[in-house]
């Protein structure tokens, strides 16, 4: 990327905490970085004078930029160390090894210890942090000695060595830094005691710890014990100064998909992020094409099991600010009012209303400017593509089913770089048992290509074909039954990756991200998916999708859904035992399928 290639997209950058992502044109991450002020950071890659020669490298290799907002420069530190583990770019050095952040343990023991690790691992202890600093970590800890005692040693406290006298008490307890539950002179329920007050001071909760050593200094007080209050008070200045909690890093949460919705007259945004292990691991806002009364929740119903499929998100909780359909049944819905789970949501907002603001920018713009003709970019798409004819005519293809089930697809077609609605198809797939998307994808392209030839209508010059080698080689298949492979170019779009595939090419190719020629292929794509989807959503409301598990007394659409998508067909659920079925939607309902099927015989 040069630097007035970056000129043109440096104002889309925030000037915000975060991290920042470069990427090849092939769409590999290069390298994951932190910012207090995201665009000032970007901006120092281009502007200043690049001694280093892996600088100049990345900077010569990068293609497009993507960034993460967050609420502070802290976390965008660990959000970086949790990138850059999962993702592993190649020009990241300093974070790629085995080492990383330290965290503050509460072993898994008889009388727990308490110490710094930079293992994490899954032995049922509890880890606090990650710290960025060492040092306040450390601070910390002696922070909690001076005032809370507990062992250091690495001694097995179990009850039967403490009662057989197997130990003596160390220098630790001499100095009171210990209360001596070795030979017995501290009990367990009293050191758990204890415990729970540090599991407060290292959670941030100070209040109850800070109350307990106020009592104790106004007592020291009373008793005219100045040098013993004087020391209380310098302890609770420290747990009072001590502002080194995470809202990234110390989340109280394992795996939970985060989902955030916003709108105005032009658009309609949803910011979707991925938490594990407390870590947020992916994040990504799209578009959505705001359609005549749909109500956020019809949006997020469908956009949210899309963007979960795409991640393969197996996380059993989702986050969102409202109420929708959930077409899974072992996911919970959670509404957050305050804590951890509200911070991230709030989060998950500003990067959607970051986007927006983005949205409406390039809408400014191009009213202002003067817009590429569309002649030029389908030029372009003509050279990138190799094709022998200009594209004045597209096609593209989608097949569409309700998480695995009630499959159906759509055709979308562009004439002249724009959408010609007066064409597009749609398709009740008729010929294919289950789910298919092969060959639902074959059918399709035979029904629309079968007709247009029996009506003697003109062929597009390009057709595209939504999702991998799969997809393309069904739908050359079809085209090859109707004699038609070689009066049209067909390409595969992938659906991850935006690559393109060729039939018979082992490689696909990836056009530049910000070419005009993508954008327009980008473009296509997400009409075909709006245009699937709101066929998909019509035929729900008006209860058309309907197979035999509805008429099952007690069986719901969602149950129907999830059977379909585990076992494919209705002819092989009839085929299942109970104890199958059970596995999939649990006992009671599986009573239901199995005696239903049973007694049709």
């Amino acid at each position: 990327m040069t630097k007035e290639e970056f000129k043109k997209i440096m104002p889309s950058i925030p000037h915000a905490p975060g991290c920042y992502k470069y990427f090849s044109q092939t769409n590999e991450l290069l390298y994951v970085g932190k910012a207090k002020d995201l665009r000032k950071r970007v901006s120092s890659y281009f502007n200043k004078n690049k001694n280093s020669g892996k600088t100049r490298r990345l900077v010569h290799h990068i293609h497009h930029i993507d960034f993460t907002v967050t609420d502070s420069e802290h976390d965008a530190f660990l959000l970086e160390n949790s990138l850059i583990k999962h993702f592993q770019p190649k020009y990241n050095i300093s974070l790629k090894d085995d080492k990383t952040y330290p965290w503050i343990v509460i072993k898994n023991e008889p009388f727990p210890r308490v110490f710094l690790t930079r293992r994490k691992i899954k032995d049922g202890s509890e880890y606090i942090g990650p710290f960025t600093s060492v040092t306040s970590a450390n601070e910390l800890l002696a922070l909690i000695k001076q005032t809370i005692p507990l062992r250091t040693c690495r001694l097995n406290l179990a009850k039967k060595h403490i009662d057989s006298g197997k130990y003596k008490v160390c220098l630790e307890y001499h100095l009171g830094n210990c209360l001596g539950p070795c030979e017995g002179l501290q009990s367990e329920a009293n050191y758990q005691d204890n415990l729970k007050k540090i599991k407060h001071i290292l959670k941030g909760n100070l209040s109850v710890v800070l109350q307990a050593l106020k009592d104790e200094m106004q007592d020291a007080v009373a008793k005219l014990n100045f040098e013993k209050a004087q020391m209380i008070k310098q302890k609770i200045l420290l747990l009072q100064n001590y502002h080194n909690k995470s809202n990234l890093a110390n989340l109280a949460v394992d795996a939970v998909d985060v989902v955030s919705i916003l709108s105005d007259e032009k658009f309609v945004v949803v910011n979707f992020m991925m938490v594990s292990d407390g870590n947020i691991i992916h994040s990504r806002s799209v578009e959505v094409k705001k359609q005549m009364n749909e109500s956020h929740q019809e949006i997020l119903e469908i956009i949210v099991a899309n963007l979960r499929d795409t991640y393969n998100s197996r996380s059993k909780e989702i986050v969102a600010p409202i109420e929708f359909l959930l077409t899974e049944a072992q996911v919970k819905l959670t509404i957050p009012k305050a804590g951890e789970k509200k911070k991230l949501l709030e989060l998950s907002e500003k990067n959607a209303r970051i986007f927006l603001l983005e949205l409406n920018r390039k809408e400014n713009l191009a009213q202002l400017g003067n817009p590429i003709p569309n002649e030029e970019i389908l030029t372009e798409l003509k050279k990138v593509l190799s094709l022998k004819y200009l594209p004045v005519h597209i096609e593209c293809f989608d097949n569409s089913n309700f998480q695995g089930a009630y499959p159906v697809a759509a055709m979308v077609c562009f004439k002249n770089g724009q959408p010609s609605k007066k064409d597009y198809r749609r398709f009740k797939i008729k010929t294919v048992e289950g789910i298919n998307d092969f060959a639902s994808m074959e059918e399709i392209v035979f029904r629309r290509y079968k007709r247009l030839t029996e009506e003697e209508k003109s062929l597009p010059q390009l057709v595209i074909i939504d999702g991998g080698k799969g997809q393309l080689s069904a739908a050359i298949k079809a085209l090859e039954k109707l004699r038609l492979q070689n009066q049209m170019t067909v390409v595969g779009l992938a659906k991850k990756e935006e690559s393109i595939f060729f039939p018979k090419d082992s490689d696909p190719i990836q056009l530049p991200y910000d070419s005009e020629a993508h954008k327009l292929i980008r473009r296509i794509r997400d009409e075909v998916h709006r245009f699937a989807i709101t066929f998909h959503r019509e035929l729900r409301s008006k209860g058309t999708i309907k197979n035999e598990l509805e008429t099952i007394p007690g069986i719901g659409e969602n149950t129907a859904a999830l059977l379909l998508k585990t076992f494919k067909s209705v002819a092989k659920i009839k085929r299942m035992t109970q104890r199958e079925l059970t596995a999939v939607i649990g006992q009671s309902k599986a009573r239901k399928v199995f005696e239903y099927f049973k007694s049709e015989g």
